[in-house]
């Protein structure tokens, strides 16, 4: 999988294209000229979701309606396909070689795995954070799985609502649980799908975790279900649908949905203590460079072939001490870019690198060349 160009139309404050190396891509410049805006656009391409903002059209350049974001993809040595997202408002369109298509069969024609600081909420943050993290994985070896996502997630959206107005009109609580049965059927099938999709996933991510990468401490993880010493989690179907109806007064009482895979977590732990609790800042952004180096491992494992790897502003995370060892451990794997604005970075490490020089949200000689023809 290799990105080998990307084009921009109004978004953000970027122009032009960026024709992009096999390997390391050092996107350089000042702050506030568009470096970070280039690796949402990637992100975006990959994703379809942006990093910086859940709503798109906030990625829309100032009093413009439309933009699009478009790249060339080889996928194999005799496969090259174009894939744009467009957004116009507020909506989205995906498209493959100009044929629209959904989600579903959108994703996996590029992926990619991000390291910045607002991913270290995965580790210093809520367990929302770290569900994101596991389903986004999941997707990128398995797009399907989105589906499953979405449906989870207006189950739980339906019966909150209907817990709610239950809450609201003081139903009984044997006429909620009546009420509710239709949707907890559903919430089960899907919940069981999600459980055993992530704890299968954490155990790939085990088995190929780097555990002392860049230190001492031996880095471990675990998907903690919140059934846990409730009952048989082999059989996590029968839990769930015995929970649902031990349950229903303490969920009409609180008007909100209490049993699922949307209150499970993913612990994080460093020779046996809580990462999030215990860990310096240091290791735990060492410990998130080593779930998404894991993250890359169990994508190639799967597809035989590494997604692209994001890293924003990465000596300002990294010391070059750590740096180094990353991008030696990267060589020859995978189409990594990495956003910086100290020329000392370029001197130590952009020797074999294509490098971007972005000023005001384009490519230097993109932008020398346009003002040459005007």
């Amino acid at each position: 999988m290799l990105l080998e160009s990307i084009e921009i139309s109004n978004f953000r404050n970027l122009r032009g294209n960026l024709h992009c190396g096999q390997y390391l891509n050092i996107i350089f410049g000042e702050n506030g000229q568009g470096k970070t805006n280039w690796l949402e656009a990637i992100y975006l391409l990959a994703t379809t979701k942006s990093f910086k903002t859940t709503h798109l059209h906030d990625t829309l350049k100032f009093d413009e309606e439309l933009a699009w974001v478009r790249g060339s993809v080889q996928q194999s040595a005799e496969i090259r396909r174009t894939i744009q997202v467009t957004m116009q408002n507020n909506s989205k369109t995906l498209s493959v070689n100009g044929k629209k298509e959904t989600t579903t069969r959108y994703l996996g024609h590029l992926h990619d795995v991000i390291f910045n600081a607002d991913e270290l909420e995965i580790i210093r943050g809520t367990p929302e954070h770290r569900r994101k993290f596991l389903d986004a994985g999941i997707v990128g070896i398995y797009p399907p799985f989105v589906r499953t996502l979405t449906d989870y997630n207006r189950v739980i959206k339906q019966k909150n609502a209907l817990l709610q107005s239950a809450q609201e009109n003081n139903f009984s609580v044997e006429k909620t649980g009546e009420l509710l049965e239709i949707w907890n059927e559903q919430l089960v099938g899907l919940a069981t799908r999600i459980h055993k999709a992530r704890l299968r996933y954490v155990e790939r991510l085990q088995e190929v975790l780097e555990k002392k990468l860049f230190g001492k401490e031996e880095i471990s993880i675990r998907y903690a279900s919140s059934l846990e010493g409730k009952g048989d989690l082999s059989d996590y179907a029968a839990l769930l649908t015995e929970r649902l109806k031990i349950r229903v007064q303490a969920e009409l009482a609180s008007g909100h949905a209490l049993l699922g895979t949307h209150r499970d977590d993913l612990e994080i732990l460093f020779d046996g203590r809580d990462l999030r609790a215990f860990g310096s800042s240091g290791q735990q952004r060492s410990a998130l460079l080593l779930l998404q180096l894991a993250n890359l491992s169990v994508y190639h494992t799967q597809h035989n072939e590494y997604p692209l790897f994001l890293l924003d502003d990465i000596d300002a995370e990294l010391d070059y001490k750590r740096i180094g060892q990353l991008l030696e451990f990267l060589s020859d794997k995978t189409q990594t870019f990495v956003t910086t604005s100290k020329e000392s970075f370029i001197e130590r490490f952009g020797e074999n690198a294509k490098i971007f020089k972005i000023v005001e949200g384009q490519e230097e000689n993109n932008r020398r060349d346009a003002e040459t023809l005007s």
